[in-house]
């Protein structure tokens, strides 16, 4: 076996976002801790480190400040309709009615005493093609990304080691857990297997919990769990970590009869790059695709008849894009547009929010990200640049390695558009225009929205072509748990000491968000299933 064993109050399996919480309020209830990662110290938070920082948060001060009449109710409404949850999924829905009912004592005043802020603006994502998503904006954006959230929770977690003299966590990285001990039906441990060859550790402890991602952070997965009857692209990139296989889950479903449920319930995102410096085999990128392009087919065609523009519906745009004929299709749009409206998700391409530098963030708000399209340009072989719409479909076939994209067509979908602006504004009939319009009227929308304008218009050149592919990311299924996080066996039972958090529990109950998620309900939901967890342990509240 090696070293001797390690004993501890809790044995928590993951290292992000989940599992740090669980961590840190056990240890803050007096507990005695073990936290085992597989990947190594540098990335510890996992995937929350490297993420955005948005959150769904019902009732905020910030929202009252700025008159947005949300209530638990309503939230909890937009939930189940946009979620799609079935009446007999009692679990899920009870993590949903707890989400839209604590998320701001629990979450939203929790961090703040953690010295965690958010931007002063609430934005208005996934409001539903026909209005059946977001009723009103709810998307909470931490100031300083992910990256600062993960900060700030390391230090609280360093203060709460300190506090307990420093022996109270052990902290073992490059280690991963395949299976657990279990001894008279209770979970009691687990044999961690170091990932340098070193052996295995033995992990002893009163009670395990399990943080340990999703079920679909490889290709492999996402293939395996595919919805039957849903068209899946041949090729996409993965913006998950590889390492959460799933592996962890499946054991305890076939050796405990826990159940794991909506495998194939993904929360992929429709408009991913390449990334130019890859950790991993088809390591992509996910952009926030700009509202005033125009979303193309691998050929050149602008998709229709109902033209695809984000903020709206996530899922029923991976649907569409996943439906084409080849795995890749085109954003076309300008310098005008990409300088408002071009983003990329996460901390890396996000310095000035990263960095809480709010000067240089005024500054790209007021004159554009110049820098930003500057280094996708010289990075990406998908971001593509031209003075012209025949020049660019050149370089858009030279990408593809095809002869897909004709000159021709490429500019009768330019013309088309344009064409509602020769009419003017009187005549404008595009549903693109109408839905970006609605975006406009929400201020915190219409600071990153340009207001329509032909395409090719003079002097907002030159023309620029993204090509996007679907990009993997969380898992929306899970092990199913209670209000505890305790996870249940195939009778509904408790499994005895066996606790799952965050996307290993499909952020509660084994898919809380259903088919559909109203958006930033993933960080919120890692830290209220570790704290359910933690409370339930003895820890902190």
């Amino acid at each position: 076996m090696g070293d001797a064993a390690i004993e501890a109050d809790v044995l928590v399996v993951g290292a992000g976002l989940a599992g740090i919480v669980t961590a840190l309020e056990c240890l803050r209830g007096g507990l005695r801790v073990t936290l085992v990662e597989r990947a190594p110290a540098e990335r510890f938070g996992g995937l929350a480190a490297e993420a955005f920082g948005g959150m769904a948060l019902v009732g905020t001060p910030l929202q009252a400040r700025l008159r947005i009449p949300d209530t638990p109710e309503l939230a909890w409404q937009d939930w189940l309709r946009f979620g799609e949850l079935a009446d007999d999924e009692v679990w899920p829905r009870a993590w949903a009615r707890h989400y839209v009912e604590r998320s701001r004592a629990d979450v939203h005043d929790w961090l703040r005493g953690f010295g965690v802020r958010f931007m002063p603006a609430v934005h208005w994502v996934e409001r539903g093609r026909f209005g059946d998503g977001n009723s009103v904006p709810r998307y909470h954006l931490v100031w300083g990304t992910g990256h600062e959230l993960v900060r700030r929770l390391r230090l609280a977690l360093a203060e709460a080691v300190a506090a307990s003299a420093g022996g109270a966590l052990r902290v073992l990285h490059g280690a991963r857990v395949d299976a657990l001990d279990v001894v008279g039906g209770r979970v009691c441990g687990a044999d961690a297997v170091r990932e340098d060859g070193g052996g295995r550790v033995a992990l002893r402890a009163g009670a395990v919990v399990l943080a340990c991602g999703g079920l679909n952070g490889g290709l492999e997965q996402v293939r395996a769990n595919w919805p039957a009857g849903e068209a899946m692209p041949r090729s996409m990139l993965c913006g998950a970590d590889p390492a959460s296989d799933g592996r962890l889950q499946q054991w305890t479903a076939a050796v405990l009869r826990a159940r794991v449920t909506r495998p194939g319930a993904m929360w992929n995102y429709a408009a991913g790059i390449a990334h130019p410096r890859p950790r991993f085999a088809n390591h992509g990128l996910s952009l926030i695709p700009c509202k005033s392009a125009l979303w193309l087919d691998h050929r050149g065609r602008r998709i229709g008849p109902e033209p695809l523009v984000t903020g709206f519906d996530t899922r029923w745009l991976c649907e569409r894009v996943t439906a084409q004929a080849e795995p890749w299709s085109w954003q076309l749009l300008n310098r005008r547009i990409a300088l408002r409206e071009l983003a990329i998700s996460g901390a890396e391409y996000n310095a000035a929010i990263r960095d809480r530098q709010p000067l240089r963030f005024a500054l790209e708000l007021l004159l554009g990200n110049r820098a930003l399209l500057r280094r996708l340009l010289d990075e990406s072989p998908d971001v593509l640049a031209d003075a012209t719409l025949a020049g660019l479909a050149a370089r858009m076939n030279a990408r593809s390695g095809t002869a897909d994209v004709d000159a021709g067509t490429l500019q009768a979908a330019a013309d088309a558009f344009d064409a509602n602006f020769a009419r003017g504004a009187s005549l404008h009939n595009d549903d693109q225009l109408r839905r970006v319009l609605h975006a406009r009227q929400w201020p915190a929308d219409r600071l990153r929205t340009c207001r329509p304008a032909p395409l090719q218009r003079r002097g907002d050149g030159p023309f620029i072509a993204i090509r996007t592919q679907l990009i993997t990311r969380k898992s929306l299924g899970g092990l199913r748990t209670d209000l505890d996080s305790r996870v249940l066996d195939a009778d509904e039972q408790p499994i005895d000491a066996l606790y799952a958090v965050g996307e290993a529990a499909g952020f509660g109950g084994g898919g809380a968000c259903g088919r559909r998620s109203l958006e930033g309900t993933f960080l919120p939901g890692c830290i209220l299933t570790a704290r359910a967890a933690a409370r339930a342990l003895g820890g902190a509240t």
